[in-house]
């Protein structure tokens, strides 16, 4: 930090397991990219290329090269994983890991069907490649799962191998673990941090209320996902209560 201040919540030092912050990626360039680095990478744990933009992206190896020089740990979105299983072509996303070099690797079933015992075995075989992050809840907002059935997906897929998991949320921030509206369920948060130890879970939060609710929930070492990159910054300073949204909440602490 570039200021001696009294009093500032202790945050976890890089590499963390907890405090974490993955930033979504949803097709910036190259120049973007280094942009990006040059003023988050110290705030940032770990880039999410979103969905299946990867498929898509120029200069795709390039970026990734930006992403390695800098330290920076990266991954494809699950989506990406479900477009090939859909079409009976894991094996192919198992080679399109190794052609990138990719070190981590997301498994979801936002978007398609797919039996948790199969998504768990899925989970098991390519922990033994790469580090798996794996994905719990529907994109589709019509689909309401159980605060109890969320506790069994997520200690499962754990044990599978996972390393962590994260809670549904889009991009957008309105579906899974939040209401259409944005505004958080609270009550599933409390049920699952009464069964799932808060580090193994990484949250979506997208907006800024929703950042602040878990901030002033489990505190500023809390795993946050699919932050924009030009608000990595900013919610560095929320975890720091150095913004008007937690200033009185670690002052008060």
């Amino acid at each position: 930090m570039n200021f001696e201040l009294n009093n500032i919540p202790i945050r976890t030092l890089k590499p963390r397991n907890n405090g974490i912050t993955m930033v979504m990626d949803k097709g910036m360039s190259t120049r973007q990219a280094q942009d990006f680095i040059e003023v988050a990478a110290p705030h940032t744990d770990i880039v999410k290329l979103g969905w299946a933009t990867s498929m898509v992206t120029p200069k795709l190896e390039e970026k990734l090269q930006i992403y390695r020089d800098a330290q920076m740990p990266f991954y494809f979105g699950g989506t990406l994983f479900e477009a090939f299983l859909i079409r009976n072509q894991f094996d192919a996303y198992r080679k399109v890991l190794d052609k990138y070099k990719m070190e981590y690797a997301e498994i979801s079933d936002g978007s398609i069907i797919l039996p948790h015992e199969e998504k768990c075995k899925y989970i098991d075989i390519l922990s033994k490649q790469v580090t798996v992050i794996s994905e719990v809840g529907s994109k589709d907002d019509k689909k309401i799962i159980a605060p109890y059935r969320w506790i069994e997906l997520i200690k499962a897929e754990l044990a599978a191998g996972s390393w962590k998991v994260i809670a549904e949320a889009r991009e957008s921030g309105n579906v899974g673990i939040y209401r259409e509206t944005g505004e958080v369920r609270q009550g599933l948060i409390d049920e699952i941090l009464t069964q799932v130890p808060q580090e193994s879970i990484i949250w979506e939060a997208p907006i800024k209320a929703q950042q602040v609710w878990f901030i002033k929930l489990i505190g500023s070492n809390v795993n946050l996902g699919n932050i924009a990159p030009q608000e990595v910054i900013p919610l560095e300073t929320i975890r720091l209560g150095l913004r008007g949204d937690t200033f009185d909440h670690f002052i008060s602490m």
